[in-house]
């Protein structure tokens, strides 16, 4: 007998559909599976045989072939466990009603040829078993996807809501998914999305059309909380200016470096920048929920993915977590950042050829990673928050605290960032320690919610400004084509960036940051056009440019 279930794989952030063929033939008792399969998939057979045993169902002694197909693509994960059952089912007969098509007698309940005989099939038993097709109607027009355990239980998998996409896209009439996993798939709108908790649910709905779980009205259950709550900027005391600074990322979408002695509230500054954010829209939540569910990190019952990301990686990361990868890739913190914050604390103490693979992403907003077998693309628009001290004691320029590290010892430290990173990043802000008669006033500063509704506004215009460009979201994503457009300049604003340019002999990139930046402080004063104060406080920001060091 043959049967054809409908699954699908994951590949990068996307899933496609692929057609578990399974064949029952005479012949010594085997269980092969074929169609590129790797580790998990390969370990399925044993868990399938146990499922079906302790299902009250049988394993045929017999020849069975599972083909996953395309067969040129790889196959990896342990979703196949239970689209392979439900074939080995119809292939046996075991689902009760069956439609056996053009080539059969349309009798249910059958069990072999010999039942055929009996019944008085005008084929008898000449036709061979493993040329009929045996499965319940319909079928093909549902994409099944699960873990299967030894007991018969279905246990989530990834990648649930691109492969729940991708059976919208081809036209299916719905998904069956794990129970777990049912709110996450419910998030596609215009198919059906069934949710079961063992294999006798799925072979009983199929077989006697008995109903599996469905979602719960209204709107799906989301992951996170918006940016609504979490450690509030009115909790730190002081740094006002670092504060500004963060205001001025967040409203622009740019990257930021603080650079200040130890205990100065760097990482305390940077954990309160995703509380100024802007909520996340539909199209951002989708995306950031693709990569999540892909690397597996929704939790169970999740849905849509709505807080802004906030990872922070120690520095002993290598490239391969960082920007991802592996024999097979998974999405790297860049991309778990997607839509977010990636906050790298001790900038100087990671590695240059990890910092380095951040050239791309920060510029692209994208990760492409390559392999002999695949190349694969990962979102990776991320806001960079980063965090050094200013020298290897951290006391160079304190006013209260002699440094011991020498010039030479300070140049070196700062040489382990590049060029080429520096400019990538926006804002380089200046944190120092705070006094304590700050530390000790009782009056708290401006709390989140304040801050966050004037960069709603400033994202507002941005988001009127940029209407048919797509990618471009805020003033940090601007090409240059969009700078001659939306960067107008008064008179004495151009000539003070004439001279700031001359005199710390910015390079192009970094120009083109400080027009961006001064885009955004205009934006948040809501001046059309920007004028000398936005762009004195934009240069401001560009302190750690290697020719202004010199």
């Amino acid at each position: 007998m043959l049967a054809r279930i409908r699954s699908a794989a994951v590949l990068g952030i996307d899933a496609y559909l692929v057609d578990v063929e399974t064949d029952i033939a005479n012949g010594l008792p085997s269980f092969t599976t074929v169609g590129l399969p790797q580790g998990a998939v390969k370990e399925g057979r044993e868990r399938v045989g146990a499922a079906l045993a302790n299902s009250a169902y049988q394993l045929p002694l017999k020849r069975i072939t599972v083909n996953l197909a395309p067969a040129d693509v790889r196959k990896d994960g342990s979703a196949f466990d239970l689209p392979i059952a439900i074939g080995i089912l119809c292939a046996t007969e075991q689902l009760g009603a069956v439609d056996r098509g053009n080539g059969g007698s349309g009798d249910r309940g059958m069990k072999g040829p010999k039942d055929r005989e009996r019944a008085g099939s005008p084929e008898g038993d000449r036709r061979p078993l493993h040329r009929s097709t045996a499965q319940p109607p319909g079928i093909t027009e549902y994409l099944i996807i699960g873990e299967l355990g030894l007991e018969g239980d279905l246990r989530p998998v990834r990648g649930v809501l691109p492969i729940a996409l991708a059976a919208r896209r081809a036209g299916l009439k719905g998904v069956v998914v794990p129970v777990h996993n049912l709110a996450e798939a419910s998030v596609v709108e215009g198919i059906e999305v069934l949710g079961a908790a063992t294999l006798r649910e799925v072979a009983a709905f199929f077989a006697d059309g008995q109903a599996l779980r469905q979602a719960a009205g209204g709107t799906p259950r989301r992951s996170g909380n918006g940016g609504a709550a979490g450690p509030d900027l009115a909790e730190v005391r002081g740094q006002e200016q670092a504060k500004r600074a963060l205001e001025i990322a967040a409203a622009g979408s740019h990257n930021l470096l603080m650079i200040g002695p130890p205990g100065a509230g760097k990482t305390m500054l940077a954990r309160r920048l995703p509380g100024i954010l802007p909520v996340m829209t539909l199209e951002e939540s989708l995306e950031t929920t693709k990569v999540h569910s892909v690397a597996g990190l929704l939790p169970p019952g999740g849905s849509l993915v709505t807080a802004r990301p906030f990872r922070a990686p120690h520095h002993t990361i290598s490239d391969a977590g960082l920007i991802g990868g592996g024999s097979y890739p998974r999405p790297g913190e860049v991309s778990l950042a997607h839509g977010g914050v990636l906050f790298l604390d001790e900038l100087p103490e990671f590695r240059k050829n990890v910092l380095e693979v951040l050239r791309q992403p920060l510029e692209d907003g994208f990760v492409t990673i390559s392999r002999a077998a695949t190349s694969l693309c990962y979102p990776a628009r991320f806001m960079l928050a980063a965090a050094m001290n200013p020298c290897p004691c951290g006391y160079f320029g304190d006013r209260h605290r002699t440094c011991t590290c020498g010039p030479l010892g300070v140049e070196r430290y700062l040489s382990r960032l590049s060029g080429p990173l520096l400019d990538r990043i926006d804002l380089h802000v200046a944190v120092s320690a705070v006094p304590y008669q700050e530390l000790s006033c009782e009056r708290s500063g401006e709390p989140s919610g304040v801050i966050r509704e004037r960069v709603d506004r400033a994202r507002e215009m941005q988001l009127s400004r940029f209407v048919g460009r797509e990618g471009v979201y805020a003033n940090a994503h601007m090409a240059p084509d969009d700078l001659r457009r939306f960067c107008r300049v008064t008179a004495q604003a151009e000539a003070l960036l004439k001279t700031a340019i001359v005199r710390l002999r910015l390079s192009a990139r970094a120009y083109h940051r400080v027009l961006k930046i001064a885009r955004t402080v205009a934006d948040l004063a809501l001046s059309a056009r920007i004028q000398p104060q936005h762009v004195a406080e934009a240069v401001q920001y560009r302190s750690l440019d290697r020719p202004a060091r010199a």
